[in-house]
């Protein structure tokens, strides 16, 4: 349970984690190649935490 008037901090570490996968689908679905290389990963991840 929540506690009212606020957001637990799990709350927050797992929407912080749904945004980096919701990006990751993202660029993979865009992407051209079978898989997203290392590279692209990290400049996906990158520009989430920036």
């Amino acid at each position: 349970m929540t506690p009212a008037g606020g957001t637990t901090v799990q709350d927050l570490v797992a929407l912080a984690e749904i945004e980096l996968c919701g990006e990751l689908i993202i660029a993979a679905s865009a992407a051209v190649e079978e898989r997203l290389s290392q590279d692209r990963i990290d400049e996906v991840l990158m520009a989430i935490c920036l």
